[in-house]
């Protein structure tokens, strides 16, 4: 008997990560096809806006600050997790890594004072 190769486990895990979702895809379709054929209508094709006829343009402005305040958002949220596992082992860390988060924090405040002073943190 031969020993398998170390890494048959990951080809065969790979093979089923494939194909797991390619037959439940394979099936969807098949129901889709034969217990559920399409029957367009107009009333089926229409836009649906909350039981509303759609009235004026699709397009709308959107105000971009938005996202800004969001990515903004996530910068800092992030930088929490980043800080909570180095507060917890902060007594068994070199010295080195209280250099490292004080640079870490020193850009963040950075990105944060160049948002405040180009004015990306007024509400408008």
């Amino acid at each position: 008997m031969t020993a398998a190769h170390p890494y048959a486990f990951l080809a065969v895990l790979a093979a089923v990560a494939v194909a797991f979702p390619l037959l439940l895809l394979g099936v969807a379709q098949l129901w889709f096809k034969f217990f559920q054929p399409a029957k367009p209508s107009s009333v089926k094709n229409d836009v649906y806006e909350c039981g509303v006829a759609p009235t004026g343009d699709s397009w709308i402005q959107f105000k971009a600050h938005y996202y800004l305040y969001a990515i903004l958002f996530l910068i800092f949220d992030v930088e929490v997790l980043f800080l909570l596992p180095f507060a917890v082992a902060f007594t068994d860390l070199p010295m080195s890594a209280l250099l490292i988060m004080s640079v870490f924090m020193l850009l963040l405040a950075e990105g944060l004072l160049w948002a405040w002073q180009r004015g990306h943190l007024e509400w408008k």
